[in-house]
């Protein structure tokens, strides 16, 4: 897979079709990206709502969306990651923008181990690919009302955590193309810090005051 830059032409892959991934589309598209958008299913189970609420993006497969993808956002109800091939996202940089919300994915002992962050989760599952987790403290709704260009007064921050610089860097300019300042935590494992029942959930901040709540300084 080419690696992502700014002056290249951008293909993102999203896998869920519901109200996240149908937000991240459109942000995506706005920013000129090149969108393939998958649901559980066919292409033709979600290619209405696709051409209604994201027109320009490309309903097709999980295995068509990934094919294509310079980077691949994970959008799925979390409980649904194990039913996706361990394979299929060999090599892909994902960004899992996934939250473990118990009334949708079921009690489930391993998305809810306090000594560990899902992102981890989905990255032993998906052992060859190169998880970031971003994209999942704020509701979809922000997402969609708050971008704006950079160096905007009052933009609002995305957080990311990742174990590759390189990789954070590459999330960072998606983040940023889509309308939102960047904020690098750290490693995977600070993903944590972005979940349910954490101060950083449902940010919707700017640069400082997100630090200031992952960070609890």
């Amino acid at each position: 897979m080419a690696s992502l830059h700014k002056t290249q032409n951008k293909t993102l892959a999203i896998l869920g079709a519901g109200k996240l991934g149908i937000t991240l589309a459109q942000l995506a598209l706005r920013a000129d990206y090149t969108v393939y958008i998958a649901g559980s299913g066919s292409a033709e189970k979600i290619r209405l709502t696709v051409n209604v609420l994201a027109p320009g993006a490309i309903a097709t497969t999980a295995d068509g969306a990934v094919a294509h993808g310079d980077i691949v956002i994970l959008a799925l109800p979390l409980g649904k990651y194990q039913s996706l091939p361990k394979d299929l996202l060999n090599g892909n940089l994902v960004i899992d923008a996934m939250n473990y919300w118990w009334e949708v994915d079921g009690t489930r002992d391993d998305l809810a181990n306090p000594q560990t962050s899902t992102s981890e989760a989905v990255q032993s599952h998906f052992r060859s690919a190169r998880v970031i987790k971003a994209l999942s403290h704020m509701g979809y709704h922000h997402l969609s009302d708050g971008s704006k260009p950079p160096g905007t007064p009052g933009r609002k921050a995305i957080a990311i955590a990742g174990d590759t610089a390189a990789d954070t860097v590459l999330a960072a300019d998606l983040v940023d193309d889509i309308g939102f300042d960047p904020l690098p935590i750290g490693p995977l494992a600070f993903g944590k810090r972005l979940e349910p029942g954490h101060n950083a959930f449902g940010a919707n901040v700017g640069l400082t005051e997100l630090e200031l709540l992952v960070f609890g300084v």
